[in-house]
């Protein structure tokens, strides 16, 4: 097994921005950036806004003296912590796999996209891309918004060119006296210790069956982990794909055919050239529940929803309705585990248990003023559709109370 991941090599262009042998100050990768203090006080482009560059571009604006973060096409931006205060990755469930699935594309990325401008409208922000959310791999950062609206991280075009210390964008604003350029921009990945009849790296892509197995190889004995981005999280993907690795080292899983293999490499490649923006970072892309299943099933370990909702109804609709969690895939099949049911069935307990460090009192429940807000409006009506016999029935209390009554909802 080769488990080198794919951020090996990082991705630095400086040949696309002109005029950069000329720069007075320091630039660097991002894989390179330690601490923000040797850089209090000065002035800093970060440019690209994945994960990295906006995490960077945070922290460094806290003490630097000014920050420009550079995009080319900008970014959607997500929070880590998700609805009613829980992890993102929880939300990640078969229901809204289903949904992306059957909605079509642009309705999915428009509903996701109106949720994410509640947060904050990515196009006051200037940080709306021209892509649709599901086009490119998303930004997860809690405190961006935070940093553009202090001011302390404004957010620019791409780089037209350096000239000396000085830096123009493609707006033609120009950043004066910069000390440091960060450049976030990706990584490369090879694999210079294999032969060429193995496998080849072109442009980041790998021809890999299920991006785990060289489809050319005599005999399966050579698998690739981790090398997949996934809409979610990686290490449960990448077990998966160890758990199918050594049923097929072992002869208990074949893989198909060569011409069957390469057929789905390409329908894959196909696939997300549709989707996702012409870029070497969307090449190994995957939406987390779909290639869990696949890979799953594969292995013999896909949980079979009808049959847990008829057996075991409490389970079925746990994992039918919760989070996607790795131990749906120790309920059967090789691997199983006898834990994994009540591990399913207390997870919601065991993610808000470390935060129960106060006991919260609930506020005393206020009197209610539905009952005497009936009652008036009940005299009211009485009084209006009644308005002709008012004098006489204001003569008789016991008539006037009778036909009150005879307005008032039955409790």
């Amino acid at each position: 097994m080769i488990s080198i991941g794919h951020h090996c090599h990082p991705n630095l262009p400086i040949q696309d921005f002109p005029g950069i042998d000329t720069f007075t100050g320091k630039y660097f990768h991002s894989r390179d950036y330690k601490t923000p203090e040797e850089w209090r006080d000065k002035k800093v482009v970060v440019i690209g806004i994945g994960n990295s560059g906006g995490d960077i571009a945070v922290e460094l604006s806290r003490v630097t003296k000014q920050l420009c973060l550079s995009t080319r096409r900008g970014a959607w931006i997500l929070n880590r912590v998700g609805d009613n205060g829980l992890p993102l990755d929880l939300s990640f469930n078969r229901v809204l796999n289903m949904l992306r699935s059957i909605l079509p594309f642009n309705v999915f990325c428009g509903i996701g996209e109106g949720r994410l401008n509640n947060r904050f409208d990515h196009g006051l922000y200037n940080l709306k891309p021209k892509h649709r959310l599901f086009s490119q791999h998303p930004t997860l950062n809690d405190e961006l918004p935070n940093r553009i609206l202090s001011g302390t991280v404004q957010v620019k075009p791409n780089i037209r060119r350096f000239q000396g210390s000085n830096i123009e964008f493609d707006d033609g604003s120009v950043m004066e006296d910069v000390d440091l350029v960060v450049f976030a921009t990706g990584y490369r990945f090879s694999f210079p210790f294999l032969s060429s009849q193995v496998t080849t790296v072109s442009d980041n892509k790998a021809s890999l069956y299920k991006y785990v197995f060289p489809p050319e190889l005599q005999r399966p004995t050579l698998a690739i982990i981790g090398l997949v981005q996934p809409l979610g999280a990686i290490m449960p993907v990448s077990e998966m794909q160890a758990r199918w690795s050594t049923r097929v080292f072992k002869g208990c899983s074949k893989l198909p055919s060569m011409d069957n293999m390469l057929k789905d490499i390409q329908n894959k490649e196909e696939t997300m050239a549709k989707r996702y923006v012409s870029s070497q970072r969307h090449t190994i892309q995957v939406d987390y529940v779909s290639y869990m299943d696949e890979i799953a099933e594969l292995v013999g370990v896909r949980p079979s929803i009808p049959r847990l909702l008829l057996t075991d109804p409490k389970i079925g609709l746990n994992v039918l309705l919760g989070p996607c969690t790795p131990y749906q895939y120790r309920l059967r099949g090789p691997g199983k585990w006898a834990g994994a049911r009540q591990a399913i069935l207390s997870q919601w307990e065991r993610v808000a248990r470390p935060m129960q460090t106060r006991p919260c009192q609930e506020p005393e429940p206020s009197r209610s003023f539905l009952g005497p807000i009936v009652v008036a409006a009940t005299v009211g009506v009485a009084a209006y559709f009644n308005r002709d016999r008012l004098p006489a029935l204001l003569q008789d209390p016991t008539e006037l109370w009778n036909h009150i009554k005879a307005h008032l909802p039955a409790l």
